[in-house]
């Protein structure tokens, strides 16, 4: 019999906190039906056109990096946006941490002429930018409900533990990836001691999950991106100013829909709670993250003092749109680049 992997108990795990919140909510998802009779529709639409804008910033955080090094020719806003669509239905469709958007956008850059080495410096750079505009954002959020008398305090601790551990992660993760020696030992302690855990939690009967020549490869990788960050630090500003675009545009969808069901609120717990909700979409192995994104939202901002009726209603019908976006459109976009490029060359296996 396989044994289940780590992100699969992470999974199940985040579908029974799903389940755990919708009982305890039962009477108010009654509320939340409701309350979607009396949206207004002409805020709710206000979504498509900030889900454009966040679409053009995501793939404005690539491309600003290959323009500054003259490696990719100039695309319309359409085809940005285009390609963004196509990149965030890959992800959705075949969730793996991010990996499958990766490969996909390497095959896309190389059809003009991008060599795989310089994508995945893009990619890298993508990341290093969403990651600090992340901090940002939340710094301010915690910041806004920490000034706020009326946020629960847990809320502020959850919050400032988070900009605590994101900012370990911005210092910690240079210090590691700058020096190949410290990369080396870091791979064979990480690889050495989870597959001990791993002995051990499976009884012996998975013996290693991680391969560590493959993770050295990874982190070598990520060293040589970092080593040429670092003699050109200045080309992260214009995809940083990118990324926060993007954070800020994709947390102000949910912000729209409450309007819309004619909830004013602090719009800090949902930018919290949306970047909570971002990380766990990375690790669960759900199309886009579905269950644990919603699970984590509803039950945040339940916490900060909001009605959890409400809650569910503003977090599923944001994500309902946001998702027939991404997969109408993306669908539609994806199909049409493997037609044209030839589909026996995508390096996407579906």
């Amino acid at each position: 019999m396989k044994h289940m992997s780590i992100r699969g108990w992470i999974s199940v795990a985040t579908v029974v906190l799903l389940v755990v919140v919708l009982f305890f909510s039962r009477h108010e998802i009654l509320k939340a039906w409701d309350l979607l009779g009396n949206v207004n529709i002409w805020i709710l639409l206000l979504l498509f056109p900030l889900q454009l804008l966040a679409y053009y910033a995501a793939a404005q955080t690539l491309f600003v990096y290959l323009r500054s090094k003259n490696k990719i020719p100039s695309l319309s806003r359409g085809n940005l946006m285009r390609m963004a669509l196509e990149m965030n239905f890959v992800n959705h469709a075949l969730p793996s941490g991010g990996v499958s958007g990766i490969s996909y956008m390497t095959w896309r850059f190389g059809k003009y002429g991008v060599n795989p080495g310089r994508a995945t410096a893009a990619q890298a750079v993508r990341y290093a930018a969403g990651f600090a505009a992340s901090i940002v954002v939340i710094a301010v959020s915690v910041l806004a409900v920490t000034i706020d008398g009326n946020i629960n305090r847990w809320i502020i601790l959850v919050s400032a533990g988070l900009v605590m551990a994101m900012i370990l992660g911005i210092i910690g993760i240079p210090y590691l990836v700058s020096n190949k020696h410290r990369v080396d030992t870091f791979s064979a302690w990480l690889a050495r001691v989870v597959n001990r855990i791993i002995n051990t939690i499976t009884r012996g009967k998975k013996p290693a999950i991680l391969d560590e020549t493959e993770l050295r490869r990874f982190f070598e990788e990520m060293h040589k991106d970092y080593m040429e960050l670092h003699h050109d630090w200045r080309v992260l500003i214009k995809p940083f100013l990118w990324a926060l675009v993007f954070t800020a545009t994709e947390a102000s969808l949910f912000y729209a829909t409450f309007l819309a069901l004619g909830e004013v609120l602090n719009p800090a717990p949902i930018v919290i709670a949306y970047v909570l909700a971002s990380i766990a979409g990375f690790i669960v192995v759900t199309p886009g993250g579905t269950g644990a994104y919603e699970a984590i939202m509803v039950t945040f901002l339940a916490i900060a003092g909001l009605n959890s009726g409400v809650a569910i209603a503003g977090i599923l019908l944001t994500r309902v749109i946001i998702l027939l976006t991404t997969i109408g459109l993306g669908y539609i976009f994806y199909q049409h680049a493997i037609i044209k490029y030839g589909k026996g060359t995508s390096p996407v296996k579906r």
